[in-house]
């Protein structure tokens, strides 16, 4: 009989890393905190670039995340295509994980692909809540991106004029955006507003100063 018969071989941390990727896409949070516990590394990558804290909150598991942040996770790191932790959440609405990572020292000026802060997505894609989290940390509300559109902009120009859009609108005007900020062709919200026929948010602009032209 071998005298090695019945050793059980070391995991190696390759091995720990790719378990911990996967308890944290499926949400398990007691079993993340085991492998971290076993020598995992918190802000190991996939071949996305991703961490796993990234991957939970691709998939909102909070918990998950929170055990995450708890362990250290960098919510700034930033996978192939520029997203982070504290990015995606903001932009996706997860408004739990994006409240972790901003009390875990979230980078308020960090930027996405096409060089937009959180709060610009975020307002487009109507998360009222998320828009006021974001808003309440700091962020620019002026903040241009690549395309020349602001939060404000993108709440108007990519947007149904809903009850959710009017709101973020209304939140941003409180927040001191610029309404007469234009776009790159020179556009202004006002004049999105009213080419769209978005009646409430042509007032809202209007009263908060909008020039008309």
């Amino acid at each position: 009989m071998s005298m090695f018969t019945g050793v059980v071989p070391p995991i190696s941390a390759a091995s720990l890393d790719e378990r911990l990727h996967r308890a944290a896409e499926k949400g398990d949070a007691a079993t993340v905190r085991t492998l971290l516990g076993q020598g995992a590394s918190v802000d190991a990558r996939n071949a996305a670039k991703a961490t796993p804290l990234l991957v939970a909150t691709h998939h909102n598991h909070v918990e998950a995340a929170r055990a995450l942040i708890q362990a250290g996770a960098d919510v700034n790191a930033k996978d192939a295509i520029q997203d982070s932790p504290y990015l995606y959440a903001g932009a996706r609405g997860h408004l739990d994980i994006l409240r972790a990572t901003l009390a875990a020292g979230a980078d308020l000026e960090s930027t996405n692909r096409y060089g937009g802060t959180a709060l610009i997505p975020a307002a487009e894609r109507g998360h009222v809540e998320a828009v006021a989290t974001l808003i309440a940390a700091g962020v620019d509300v002026d903040h241009v991106n690549n395309l020349q559109w602001t939060a404000l902009l993108e709440a108007i120009t990519l947007s149904d004029g809903g009850p959710r859009h009017v709101q973020i609108v209304r939140q941003l005007i409180a927040a001191k955006a610029d309404v007469n900020l234009p776009d790159g062709e020179g556009t202004t919200p006002l004049q999105h507003a009213r080419q769209r026929g978005y009646r409430q948010i042509e007032a809202l602009l209007l009263a908060a100063g909008a020039r008309p032209r």
